[in-house]
């Protein structure tokens, strides 16, 4: 079983707003996942993503494929983030 971080649409039509899930890559786009772990509001200007890092952290160690999106929200979070001393 492959497992795979992306996104799932739940908005309305012309206002789109997307779910970070943790799916089984053989499931459909909307379809059943295995946790949620963030949104993202692509009509917003700024801080229009909010993610779980640890948790998203997590299922990459276990595996987990994250989509080029998912990619580039993670890559600007731990920029973002204070380096622990």
């Amino acid at each position: 079983m492959s497992v795979k971080i992306r996104l799932k649409r739940v908005g309305s039509k012309n206002h789109p707003i997307y779910r970070v899930v943790v799916a089984d890559s053989r499931s459909p786009r909307d379809g059943k996942c295995i946790e949620e772990v963030g949104t993202y509001h692509p009509q917003q200007k700024t801080n229009n993503f909010k993610l779980d890092l640890e948790r998203v952290e997590y299922w990459i160690k276990q595996g987990a494929q994250p989509s080029d999106t998912i990619a580039s929200f993670v890559k600007r979070l731990r920029k973002a983030a204070p380096v622990a001393a």
